[in-house]
């Protein structure tokens, strides 16, 4: 069973950005209400009140619709809701003028009077922020802002409102509408911007794998491009001597059979250079790496004296959890801890971004391919994997590999490196 609030840590960082972005706009629905209807409700008393907070709701409601409509064709999701946009335009055109029909022709009272200025400047300013989140030009957001206030003005006068008191309306109105068209427009250029810079990540991340590919391409051809041709060259000499039944002819064969071998070697050195991790190196790459995403990361330790193939494990350990911290989470903080204690050295990977499924990483058949890998590296010097939640919405990953003569060629010291 998944704790409360398991569901917003499982969010990457653009997903609880765009859900804080929707529910803080469905959220003015409510503020419309509790600020416009009730107020209504009480001013006007339950008869003439109650229609109007009913339709003070219905316009909040399809407010609420339109600006999450609008919200996924930001993110080009559905088409633009045009339809909806005129329709909530319209409704809170004929709102407004419903307010100004009961100030001018309904029970006289300054109750009334207030009910009516307040239900016409309050719908009219938040149909014009939803409005605008479904519009990209911003000019265009500026003219419908603009026209709220000249209309605000427009339908006043003929009802007899003085004209300061219209001009007061309209002014209200623009000042209104432009901070909730203004409140829409940078909330959707937040949001892109939120999704651009994580797309931005993830092609970083693409292009260092693609770049380390293109490294190793570029390895083995150096190594085998020039051997290969000269391997070619030799035998095809090597033919033609046969077929002279030259002596010579079995020199060159061994000559190809000794490139042969030294190409063999040359790129077991390559895939070796490939496959071993510099325990020293991994560190400061962690380091790098998680504070170039915008995690605040820690690295405190250094074991010096492990023979290669622990410090290359060990090296691996780090490079699979800062990529399992940046792919599968979304930590604000990560912590990496070398420590040689006890006849052992530890390692330990601790992150804020619990993934959503992380009772389940590396458990069981099939589970967590990379952790899996890890504890075969692992088991090759005799050290162990654990990895799993430990508490206050914290992940942490812990290898240990025993210090034995056969893993440690000098008595380990630590030291800070970095923190």
């Amino acid at each position: 069973m998944s704790r409360p609030g398991a569901w917003w840590r499982g969010k990457s960082t653009p997903a609880k950005v765009e859900t804080y972005t929707r529910w803080s706009f469905h959220f003015f629905a409510v503020i419309e209400i509790a600020a416009i209807g009730l107020p209504v409700l009480g001013q006007a008393g339950l008869g003439i009140g109650g229609w109007l907070l009913a339709m003070v709701g219905a316009h909040a409601v399809v407010c609420g619709v339109a600006a999450s409509r609008a919200l996924d064709w930001t993110r080009g999701r559905r088409d633009q809701p045009v339809r909806l946009l005129w329709a909530l335009g319209a409704f809170t055109f004929v709102l407004a003028n419903i307010a100004l029909v009961v100030k001018k022709y309904g029970p006289s009272g300054d109750d009334i009077d207030t009910a009516a200025g307040t239900l016409f400047t309050g719908v009219l300013i938040f149909g014009a922020g939803a409005i605008a989140l479904g519009v990209r030009n911003r000019r265009r957001v500026v003219a419908i802002v603009a026209g709220f206030a000249v209309g605000a003005a427009a339908v006043s006068f003929p009802l007899g409102m003085p004209g300061p008191a219209a001009l007061g309306v309209a002014f209200a109105v623009l000042i209104g509408a432009g901070f909730m068209a203004f409140t829409s427009v940078f909330s959707v250029w937040l949001l892109n911007a939120v999704y651009a810079l994580d797309e931005a990540r993830e092609t970083r991340t693409r292009l260092a794998v693609a770049e380390e590919r293109l490294r190793f391409g570029r390895d083995l051809h150096d190594v085998m491009g020039r051997n290969l041709a000269v391997i070619a060259l030799k035998s095809e000499l090597a033919v033609q001597l046969a077929r002279r039944e030259r002596p010579e002819a079995v020199d060159q064969m061994i000559e190809v059979q000794r490139i042969a071998r030294e190409s063999q070697r040359e790129v077991r050195d390559v895939v070796r250079g490939y496959r071993d991790a510099d325990l020293g190196v991994e560190l400061a790459g962690a380091h790098g790496v998680l504070t170039a995403a915008g995690i605040a990361c820690a690295v405190t330790g250094e074991v010096v004296g492990l023979r290669g193939e622990v410090q290359s494990a060990l090296g691996w350990v780090v490079r699979e959890a800062t990529t399992n911290v940046l792919r599968h989470g979304d930590a604000e903080h990560c912590t990496v801890m070398l420590a040689a204690a006890e006849g052992r050295v530890v390692l330990t990977v601790e992150n804020d971004g619990v993934p959503a499924d992380a009772g389940s990483l590396g458990a069981g058949p099939g589970r967590g391919s990379g952790l899996a890998g890890l504890r075969e590296r692992l088991a090759g010097v005799d050290g162990v994997l654990r990895a799993g939640p430990a508490g206050d919405g914290l992940f942490r990953l812990t290898a240990e590999v025993p210090l034995t003569p056969s893993t440690a060629e000098v008595p380990p010291t630590v030291k800070e490196v970095t923190a």
